[in-house]
């Protein structure tokens, strides 16, 4: 009776963010509680050659009752090909485009930052520009597609100028903003797909002494404590993180229980938290 969360471990980030995995505890963990199971959380190095052995090993060990396994693994075909070869029953969070057989649970990112984007167009912005995430990251490549939907369905046209890669990171939001806020006509408004890279565009922001909303709009995604602890407070898209993980413990106890499987695909809803960093376009 015993359910494992596998996630990447945020401490071999730039800045770890640790409430992303207490989310994804919280509700794994509800999920057990009603249903007398045990969960243990075992984090990974995505990085490590060694990663397919060590989950191998550790399934063949202790021989879960299912397994939870978070983005970005999720969507790495050697880790779920490894998983899958074991037999052991698992649900994939957020597993991007490519969502095989299994039962997954993933929730609405292009559609919420299509969302994000119509309500930066409504306050009369018109140069809205985007930072995309780590592209191994396939539920955060979403969020790039929703910007442009967003933009298409306000009439506003796709500026490739306006767009930046970035990696997730700080420092990757800092090289976005030195870019786009060194254009000629720089952008009113910024949505980045993470809060770490739009917490990178803040600095610069700073620094070059913009005012926060008065001359620049700025939104993230994901809703770590970060975004409310920095000042102006982020406005950013709430992940349900602590949802998406209750209900895939929840459906691999069930199956275990009824001797039938969940499929297809599972979509719990983000939310836009509309924070101090956005506000009307400069006339």
């Amino acid at each position: 009776r015993l359910i494992v969360l596998i996630y990447d471990d945020p401490s071999d980030y730039e800045v770890p963010s640790s409430g992303y995995v207490i989310r994804l505890q919280q509700g794994a963990l509800r999920a057990c509680h009603l249903a007398n199971y045990e969960l243990l959380i075992h984090p990974c190095r995505i990085r490590s050659r060694s990663l397919v052995q060590e989950l191998t090993s550790l399934i063949e060990q202790i021989r879960p009752a299912g397994i939870v396994l978070a983005a970005p693994l999720s969507n790495m075909k050697r880790i779920v090909g490894a998983i899958e070869a074991t037999g052991a029953p698992f649900v994939r969070l957020s597993p991007g485009q490519e969502n095989g057989d299994q039962f997954s649970v993933a929730t609405n990112d292009r559609e919420v930052s299509a969302e994000m984007t119509r309500y930066l167009a409504s306050l009369g912005h018109r140069r809205i520009a985007f930072v995309k995430g780590n592209p191994s990251h396939k539920a955060v490549g979403n969020r790039f597609l929703g910007y442009k939907d967003g933009l298409r369905d306000c009439g506003l046209a796709y500026v490739e100028e306006l767009v930046y890669a970035g990696d997730n990171s700080i420092g990757s939001g800092e090289k976005s903003a030195e870019k786009l806020l060194g254009l000629l006509a720089p952008p009113t408004a910024i949505f980045a797909a993470n809060d770490d890279m739009a917490a990178g565009i803040m600095r610069v922001a700073m620094r070059r002494g913009i005012d926060i909303p008065g001359q620049l709009s700025l939104a993230g995604c994901d809703d770590i404590a970060l975004a409310r602890q920095i000042y102006p407070t982020l406005t950013t898209i709430r992940q349900p993180l602590s949802a998406m993980a209750e209900t895939a413990a929840t459906a691999l106890i069930e199956d275990l229980q009824q001797s039938s499987a969940h499929s297809g695909t599972e979509v719990v809803d983000a939310k836009l938290k509309i924070r101090e960093s956005t506000g009307p376009a400069p006339s």
